[in-house]
């Protein structure tokens, strides 16, 4: 039991490592760049960079090793945005920038793999930016959920809204009545995260699954139990409609 005036056990989250795989995983366009040029790649069907991008680790430091070798590796640089999938504010969640020098042609059609000597990964959020290297990144997986996750938020918004309503049960402290629009901005394996409007202004709320989740077989039962204890609580919310 936690005493009173203790600091609150902050609700479980992904790492930065895993937060870029899960951006990599579900991404459908990036933008690379590479010899100065700047192209947009599109349609990537939400495929897994990483099984068609193999990353390396980096060569010596450029003093300790023939500079010639570096005009054969020309620099890159990948870039993605993570947009949440519902209307809410500010609707940019991260933004992933993987730095880099190609060791072979770059292949945008996704025909061919290509090999990255890897520099690092940029991960910028709200809450600060994250610097993740080769080591960090191969141990992390991508979030079971990523590839469903703006499928499963739409669908609870657009069918379900008196769901979001009812998990608002949950948030503490309790929305007060400057709040004027509750929506889902985010769900990974270990919770779902609301975004809660208020005329000038947002807080986001992160709601805890009862445990992390290993597969998205496990989501529903899961999302059910928080709305099991939703419903046990006697908080009424008084958010407008």
């Amino acid at each position: 039991m936690r005493m009173s005036g203790a600091p609150a056990t902050p609700a479980p989250a992904p790492t930065a490592a895993e937060r870029v795989r899960s951006i990599l995983a579900a991404a459908h366009s990036m933008t690379v760049v590479t010899d100065g040029l700047r192209s947009e790649v599109h349609q990537m069907e939400g495929e897994d960079l990483l099984d068609r991008l193999h990353l390396h680790p980096a060569a010596p430091a450029a003093g300790h090793r023939d500079a010639a070798l570096d005009e054969d590796r020309p620099a890159i640089r990948l870039e993605f945005t993570d947009v949440a999938p519902t209307p809410v504010r500010d609707r940019v969640r991260a933004r992933v920038t993987v730095v880099g020098h190609l060791l072979t042609p770059y292949t945008g059609n996704g025909a061919e793999s290509t090999c990255v000597e890897y520099g690092r990964a940029i991960l910028e959020t709200a809450e600060g930016t994250s610097y993740i290297g080769l080591e960090e990144l191969d141990r992390a997986w991508p979030d079971p959920l990523a590839p469903y996750e703006a499928g499963m938020l739409t669908h609870l918004l657009d069918d379900h809204p008196e769901l979001v309503t009812l998990l608002l049960r949950l948030v503490r402290p309790a929305p007060t009545a400057s709040v004027v629009r509750a929506l889902p901005l985010a769900l990974d394996r270990y919770g779902i995260t609301l975004r809660l409007e208020e005329a000038s202004g947002h807080r986001d709320v992160r709601l805890p699954f009862p445990s992390p989740l290993d597969d998205v077989e496990q989501s529903g039962a899961q999302i059910q139990a928080l709305l099991s204890a939703a419903r046990r609580r006697s908080h009424r919310n008084t958010l407008p409609a």
